[in-house]
């Protein structure tokens, strides 16, 4: 029996389904301001399928993108509204921790966008003096880059809290970044930076076991939850894109995903859960399958 901690799925796209809206450039940032209520309504949905960590709807609440649309000083309140949703519906499922979600500062999938480390640094280190007092570890997300990763790194360096480092590979090589840098050059800023876990997200599940054959070499516990895209589109590359742009695949049903994740386990994963398209239902079959096997969930 090992002990996994199953992740959430979905946020962000759950959040656009849930809500019915036109898609936006602000993706589930939008959703919170137009429907709050429903960020916590989805934590909770979450936790009740099994899931153990509540990841709060910041992924995307960063000044670069708030700034595009004349909103920059919105920026605390809108933080603040995410983290009471976290907590919201974790007051009903007291064993749950709330992750602080941080991605990418630009956009995601954009290695070419990732601002100098010392840049980035000091807007995470601001998003980090927001949330660390309410949260009971840091996931900085969807990393495409050597760079991004040390920005982000720097930013959450000595926050008190543990940090867990997500990086994102390429859809047809998992042994590759999306910058196309191997995945392996990460191994200095991890050794140097000390992340208490490294996973690997918003990818392909078939691309993630040559990934985690990488990263379990780091010496560190790691996982993986994967997206369920049909693939990132150059449609998704454009500046200030919106999610429509992406297809959701049709061949990755809660079993066909919970195959996916069981399989990562049997690689010695000990962190698992979902990303974009993978919702309650894969959670909640994904916990039977984890507890079936044996493991306890943490």
């Amino acid at each position: 029996m090992t002990d996994i901690t199953l992740l959430d799925g979905s946020i962000g796209q759950e959040l656009v389904k849930r809500s019915g809206d036109r898609a936006t450039p602000l993706w589930s940032t939008r959703v919170m301001i137009d429907h709050p209520d429903l960020v916590g309504e989805v934590h909770a949905d979450y936790f009740r399928r099994g899931a153990t960590i509540a990841t709060t709807n910041t992924y995307a609440v960063h000044r670069s993108r708030l700034v595009r649309v004349g909103m920059e000083d919105q920026l605390p309140t809108l933080i603040d509204t995410a983290l009471a949703q976290a907590e919201r519906s974790r007051a009903g499922f007291p064993q749950g921790r709330i992750a602080g979600s941080l991605g990418p500062l630009l956009a995601s999938y954009r290695p070419d966008l990732s601002p100098d480390p010392d840049e980035a640094a000091e807007k995470f280190r601001e998003l980090v003096q927001m949330m660390a007092d309410r949260v009971d570890l840091f996931l900085i997300e969807t990393v495409s880059s050597v760079q991004e990763a040390e920005g982000a790194l720097r930013g959450t360096q000595g926050c008190g809290k543990p940090v867990w480092l997500a990086l994102t590979v390429m859809d047809d090589d998992g042994t590759r970044l999306r910058s196309g840098e191997a995945l392996g050059d990460i191994a200095p800023l991890v050794d140097r930076f000390d992340p208490e876990a490294v996973l690997i997200n918003c990818s392909r599940p078939e691309a993630i076991p040559a990934a985690l054959e990488i990263i379990k070499g780091f010496g560190r516990p790691f996982g993986a939850y994967a997206n369920g895209f049909t693939r990132i589109s150059e449609g998704f590359l454009q500046d200030a894109p919106t999610v429509d742009a992406l297809e959701q695949r049709q061949d990755l049903g809660p079993e066909a995903y919970a195959d996916h994740a069981m399989g990562w386990v049997a690689q010695g994963a000990t962190i698992v859960g979902g990303c974009c398209e993978v919702g309650p239902d894969h959670i909640e079959e994904l916990a039977g399958r984890l507890r079936a096997a044996g493991h306890r969930i943490v």
